[in-house]
């Protein structure tokens, strides 16, 4: 109750409960997606602030306007979906506010509003990992896994991608994507290193990307182990538990069948001192009548 109050007051709460079945399968659809599209926002953010390339300034303001419409197209959708609208966005206000501090610097950007569209634009960034990390403890969950797999195969694809515009000395994706692995897992072989400013603070942020990643795959490794303990146990609680069901139904079923046998005992007594109440008193009536 404490946490759902909690993310209704940051605008997190989701679907409320009693809407429809529909907004529910949608809102799961979506949510695996939309955590992607708010992490790539630390991308879109490095390329358009940190970057003096102006490629990489122009893939940022395009990621910004990806990110703009993929939440834009969401909270309507979802409104769309909900049978209960208004309480939908009043639950969830923390998405209009993402949706409009992006439309805002985006619309800023270009004009004499450039440090105010600064300042949203980081506002932005702070909203959507604020919306991302709600689902962090899913990650620590014993099906979480696959999705720090997948969280680490795109965040090295990316970095992969950042490496092959940053550093001169990759010359292909593929050794971009290479330079990540070694730099994230730290091994450092040293065939392909950063040489530029850019991309040795580059590098130092995907250092703690990966030791963050991989973390969590020992995380998620251990709790999977530990839900296996778990649902070892709760079958043995289970099985446990059927064998005193099974056991009290058979003192039962005995208890019953003592009590039969004691019911029928008396009954029989019960009869035969009637037949010989009756036997006594049809012998006194026979000798009255003789008198």
């Amino acid at each position: 109750m404490v946490v759902h109050k909690i993310r209704r007051m940051i605008g997190m709460a989701g679907v409320a409960a009693g809407d429809s079945a529909r907004a529910f399968a949608w809102e799961r659809r979506l949510h695996p997606v939309m955590i992607c599209i708010a992490l790539a926002s630390m991308v879109s953010l490095y390329c358009t602030e940190f970057s003096g390339d102006s490629e990489l300034r122009a893939v940022g303001r395009r990621m910004e306007w990806g990110i703009f419409l993929a939440f834009s197209a969401e909270l309507v959708w979802m409104v769309h979906v909900s049978s209960r609208q208004l309480q939908y966005l009043a639950r969830n206000w923390m998405d209009v506010l993402i949706v409009l501090c992006s439309g805002l610097a985006l619309a800023g950007a270009d004009t004499e509003w450039v440090a105010l569209a600064r300042l949203l634009r980081l506002t932005t960034v702070a909203l959507l990992l604020t919306r991302a990390s709600k689902s962090v403890r899913m990650l620590f969950s014993p099906g979480g896994l696959p999705y720090v797999f997948g969280l680490a195969t795109i965040a090295f694809l990316v970095a992969g991608a950042g490496f092959y515009w940053l550093e001169p000395t990759v010359h292909s994706y593929a050794d971009g994507v290479w330079l990540a692995f070694v730099t994230g897992a730290t091994v450092g072989y040293g065939d392909v290193v950063p040489t530029t400013t850019a991309s040795r603070i580059f590098a130092a942020l995907i250092v703690m990307v990966g030791l963050s990643l991989f973390s969590l795959v020992t995380a998620s490794v251990a709790a999977f182990f530990i839900g296996e303990d778990e649902k070892l146990l709760r079958r043995e609680m289970h099985r446990d538990i059927q064998h005193l069901k099974s056991d009290v139904e058979r003192l039962i079923s005995d208890e019953e069948a003592q009590l039969r046998r004691e019911l029928h005992a008396d009954i029989r007594r019960l009869r035969e001192e009637v037949a010989e109440l009756r036997r006594e008193l049809k012998r006194r009536g026979t000798i009255s009548s003789a008198e």
